[in-house]
């Protein structure tokens, strides 16, 4: 453990949570507008479903921990809504047993602390046509269609609402763009820069609006470290110097 310990944000989920680091991802982007007042972790798997998620779950998430996550972000949900696979093997999850290991997974989490909160990201829609243009020798045709996604996305929303869960509803927020198709994935499925900015947005909604003691939006936090100091870059009058600490100007986006 490095310290001074801050707020343990956890990312648990499929390729959308493991990827999310990469083509300008959503998580990249928790990780620097948490930049010295929380930890993004990272724990994505790709190609993962809510069955494989309940076997380690216990590993990722060990109740004896010395210290519980303050926030754990849970997507699970696109693997699982795939159409089934004629042999049996593959990711597909039936709806009902998908919810009910979502359940699973999210009373374990609840029960980790008192202070353990959870946003949900429910299942986003796909490119359909794109998916169906990305033929393999390698693998199977993937069967992923918005019907299913939107039913599984639903189902997770409902069950969110019933345990008392946050959940952002990605099937609709990416939607909301004209041009979702094109500019919100890479190959269809995974997020592109314009999609993460999306989840990145939700995400902060949710934080911000939360009634959770303490506040986890990254304006209530404080910085590690931020105090002035003589060391501080030195003002134009030559006499007094500039604290950097709160500085989010050179960010591409300014979040609220």
């Amino acid at each position: 453990m490095v310290a001074p310990a801050r707020p343990q944000f956890v990312l648990f989920g499929s390729s959308i949570v493991q990827l999310s680091f990469g083509h300008g991802g959503w998580g990249a982007h928790l990780s620097d507008i948490y930049a010295r007042k929380a930890d993004i972790l990272l724990r994505g798997y790709y190609g993962w479903n809510s069955r494989r998620a309940l076997q380690v779950l216990d590993q990722v998430f060990p109740k004896d921990a010395a210290t519980q996550p303050s926030l754990v972000i849970v997507y699970f949900g696109g693997n699982d809504s795939m159409g089934p696979h004629f042999s049996g093997l593959g990711p597909h999850v039936p709806l009902h047993e998908y919810i009910e290991n979502m359940r699973k997974i999210l009373i374990h989490i609840q029960g980790l602390s008192e202070r353990t909160r959870i946003i949900v990201l429910s299942c986003p829609p796909v490119n359909e046509e794109k998916v169906r243009g990305n033929t393999s020798g390698v693998l199977s045709e993937l069967v992923r269609t918005n019907e299913l996604c939107q039913s599984y996305s639903e189902a997770c929303i409902k069950l969110c609402k019933e345990l008392d869960v946050k959940v952002v509803d990605l099937f609709n927020a990416l939607q909301k763009r004209d041009d979702w198709r094109n500019a919100c994935f890479t190959d269809g499925i995974h997020l592109a820069a314009e999609g993460s900015k999306i989840v990145v947005k939700e995400i902060l909604n949710v934080l911000k609006e939360a009634d959770w003691e303490p506040c986890l939006h990254w304006k209530s936090l404080s910085t590690e470290f931020a105090e002035d100091s003589p060391y501080d870059l030195v003002a134009a009058d030559g006499k007094t110097t500039l604290n950097p600490s709160e500085w989010t100007f050179y960010r591409e986006i300014q979040w609220d």
